[in-house]
């Protein structure tokens, strides 16, 4: 017993020493992720500013500076500002705001969508959202109706177009009462390219080729119809959109298991899809109308933030939003100086840029959809 007990106990013989706890990596700490965002929030204010007084005219950054000072305190400049106050104020301002939102917005639904299908190749275009949103902003758009609305009848009409190809697509994917998140991508793929058909069939029928080429152009994105009017709307839809994905992270951390192991934590996950589908509709719906379709920022910055801060979501969906931002203004200023005074549509250039990322993320071995 005495020599058994001294063999078990030679060193390479004995059972392996438990390891010690993995240590959680830097950045998935809290403090860690708030000094991200703080980052964030500096580059994307600085972004801003820059992006504000840049263009065919320049404007200095001091002189951008003063002239929002004056704005938002009501102060008074000399006459000869007055132009580049207008510049400034009335023309970039809510154009660079608008880049923002969509970019924040877009981030955050991108994250919510991928949570929704436990797929990591989905976002609103894979469902159909965002083309059923184009459909509808086009169909009021060329046909004129909801004129009744003024500024917010592009908003209806595509959140209408949004919610009508996302209840299609959630009927058709539901099968005995079960919601399947295979499914519903394979229908959302065909409903997104039936939505197109039908975009090009009333594209074809506007009345005037002016219609027609402003619709194409729309179609691939851009903020140029930016204006404080609309503003309110897509500023509302969007806070609003990410307050409640962040009140609902715990609930797609435990999607994101499976929906039998959900269902065992008191998670329904066919109730919640159905929530996170209309969310995603309103708030897709509303930045169609506002920006056009824009591709990839809603497929790639979640992978994107995932690598940096993990698979949390109440993490990514803290990130995530501000480097969408960040992103979409410094597209924004690329599609409109690059060529000037020519702009660049949006998507393209987000596709562009998309497209290498995306297939470089694929091909990293140790990548898996929620990062590592």
């Amino acid at each position: 017993m005495t020599s058994t007990s001294t063999a078990a106990t030679r060193p390479g013989t004995g059972p392996p020493k438990p390891a010690p706890p993995a240590r959680e990596a830097p950045l998935h700490r809290r403090g860690a992720v708030l000094a991200v965002c703080a980052v964030l929030t500096a580059l994307l204010l600085v972004s801003m500013l820059l992006a504000i007084g840049l263009g065919p005219a320049a404007v200095a950054p001091g002189d951008t500076a003063r002239f929002l000072w004056a704005a938002l305190t009501g102060g008074t400049l000399p006459a000869g500002d007055l132009t580049a106050y207008h510049i400034v104020w009335e023309i970039r301002t809510p154009r660079v705001l608008l880049a923002a939102l969509v970019g924040a917005g877009l981030s955050a639904i991108g994250v919510a969508v991928q949570a929704m299908v436990r797929n990591a190749l989905a976002d609103p275009f894979v469902l159909g959202i965002s083309s059923g949103a184009s459909v509808g902003a086009v169909a009021v758009t060329v046909t004129g109706s909801l004129a009744v609305l003024g500024v917010h009848a592009m908003s209806v009409g595509a959140f209408a177009g949004a919610l009508i190809a996302s209840a299609l697509v959630y009927l058709v994917s539901t099968r005995s009462g079960s919601l399947s998140p295979l499914r519903l991508v394979l229908i959302g793929v065909t409903v997104s390219f039936g939505c197109q058909a039908v975009m090009s069939v009333i594209v074809y029928l506007a009345p005037n080729s002016e219609a027609t080429s402003t619709i194409l152009y729309w179609s691939m994105g851009s903020f140029g119809a930016a204006n404080w009017e609309s503003l309110p709307v897509v500023a509302g839809a969007v806070l609003l959109g990410t307050a409640l994905l962040h009140r609902w992270s715990r609930t797609m951390d435990v999607m994101a298991l499976g929906d039998e192991t959900a269902a065992s934590l008191g998670v329904g996950p066919d109730h919640h899809r159905r929530l996170l589908l209309v969310l995603a509709s309103l708030v897709t719906g509303v930045m169609v109308a506002a920006s056009g379709a824009i591709s990839f920022v809603g497929l790639v910055m979640p992978h994107l933030v995932r690598l940096v801060v993990g698979a949390g979501h109440a993490r990514v969906l803290a990130v995530a939003p501000l480097a969408g931002a960040v992103f979409m203004v410094w597209t924004d200023l690329v599609a409109r100086t690059a060529v000037a005074p020519r702009e660049l549509p949006l998507g393209a250039i987000t596709a562009l840029v998309g497209v290498p990322v995306f297939i470089a993320l694929m091909q990293r071995r140790s990548y898996v959809f929620g990062g590592r």
